[in-house]
């Protein structure tokens, strides 16, 4: 039987990897995990009663696109977040932002570019839908190192022409997913620049934008709108998976420029899940609250101030700027993981497992990805085993 050979380079996800190089050892303690991004804080007080009050209507099929009231709740969130103003035809819901972040590519990556196969841009290491939406569209995904030496933001202004001119789309995450770096108005406004020049669409994902350390982080549509960029050169993806501890919701959206968001809406119309109206519903009132996003952040922003406690002393460690990863640097991120979870029960993900080798050279081999989701205890434990194992 024939099979597809597009995918036939993907390495098993990221998941799947540490099982196997975990689960047939016993942990040395009792198991911590601190691997996925599930966030574990409080689900909001309104979500059960707002399901309760429309759950006859999970008898109904919802639109597609968003209801008027969810698409209204997320414009008035991009108003007073951005001062962005969106009318609701530059606005779809999404079942859960990776769908968009995948579909982006099906819906906006042309088959060919500057007559040859068309690139797309992502960061190394990166939120691995990146790499199987560009080749499901027959793209070339090109992994652009995102270090310590550029910040842990990928440095696009220092491709060749010849990359740039068959770019059709560039991921950018900020605050980024695993190194917890962030975009400045400068980075994002030199990435559109670059996107007018050589004419691509800048696909920014920013699902951990309220979680912040100091700021809130500048968003990429504020900053187009500033320097006066052609709407459709960007489009933006947020969640309420991160913002409002609902991961299991799979509520999120895109914005962007109306001619985009129109072919995001055809092929949704065809091949999407559109989310049930209890659903939607909750997703309003939580676009429509700050309350629970700001207790969110000042749990996240203690844990920030413990993690920089417990690792104070230890040479290389860099605190988050954003989201709530710590990118721990080792000598080995498998070696580490392995050890950790026999030594200590404590459970992390390899940095390898979240990058590609370029050129024999993988940019997450010499870290970990370690998750501050659990309760501040819980994770302020875990910390300081991984600490005293791999550091001590």
């Amino acid at each position: 039987m024939a099979f597809p050979e597009r995918f036939s380079n993907l390495p098993d996800y990221a998941f799947p990897r540490l099982r196997t190089l975990l689960d047939h050892h016993e942990p040395g303690g009792e198991p911590i995990v601190m691997t996925i991004g599930e966030p574990r804080h409080a689900v909001p007080d309104f979500v059960a009663p707002t399901l309760q009050a429309h759950v006859a209507e999970f008898g109904k099929y919802p639109p597609n696109e968003g209801t008027p009231g969810l698409l209204a709740a997320i414009a008035g969130w991009l108003r007073l977040r951005y001062g962005a103003d969106l009318g609701p035809d530059r606005i779809m819901v999404l079942n859960g932002t990776r769908e968009g972040l995948f579909d982006a590519c099906m819906a906006l990556c042309p088959e060919v570019k500057n007559g040859r196969q068309p690139v797309v841009l992502m960061p190394n290491p990166f939120y691995q839908p990146y790499s199987a939406a560009a080749l499901s569209v027959g793209a070339e995904p090109v992994y652009v190192p995102a270090t310590a030496a550029t910040g842990f933001l990928p440095d696009y202004t220092a491709l060749s022409p010849d990359i740039l001119d068959r770019t059709a789309l560039a991921y950018l995450c900020s605050p980024a997913n695993p190194q917890g770096s962030v975009a400045s108005r400068d980075y994002i406004a030199k990435v559109l620049a670059l996107a007018e020049k050589h004419d691509f669409i800048l696909l920014s994902d920013e699902c951990y934008s309220e979680i912040w350390r100091d700021h809130p982080p500048v968003g990429a549509l504020q900053v187009a709108d500033e320097v006066g960029a052609d709407p459709e050169r960007v489009a933006v993806f947020h969640s309420l998976s991160k913002r409002s501890n609902l991961p299991g919701l799979r509520s999120g959206f895109v914005a962007g420029g109306p001619e985009a968001i129109a072919r995001f809406r055809q092929l949704r119309s065809y091949g999407g899940a559109p989310l049930p109206l209890p659903v939607q519903h909750v997703s309003e009132k939580a676009w429509s609250d700050e309350a629970h996003v700001e207790a969110s952040r000042a749990l996240y922003q203690e844990k920030f101030r413990v993690a920089d406690k417990v690792f104070a002393r230890i040479h290389g460690y860099q605190g988050p700027e954003g989201g709530f990863f710590l990118w721990l640097p080792v000598d080995d991120g498998e070696t580490a993981a392995l050890r950790l979870w026999r030594e200590t029960g404590v459970r992390v993900l390899p940095g390898a497992y979240l990058a590609r080798d370029v050129a024999g050279h993988n940019p997450g081999k010499g870290y970990i990805r370690v998750a501050m989701v659990a309760p501040k205890e819980e994770m302020q434990r875990g910390l300081t085993q991984l600490r005293d194992c791999l550091y001590g």
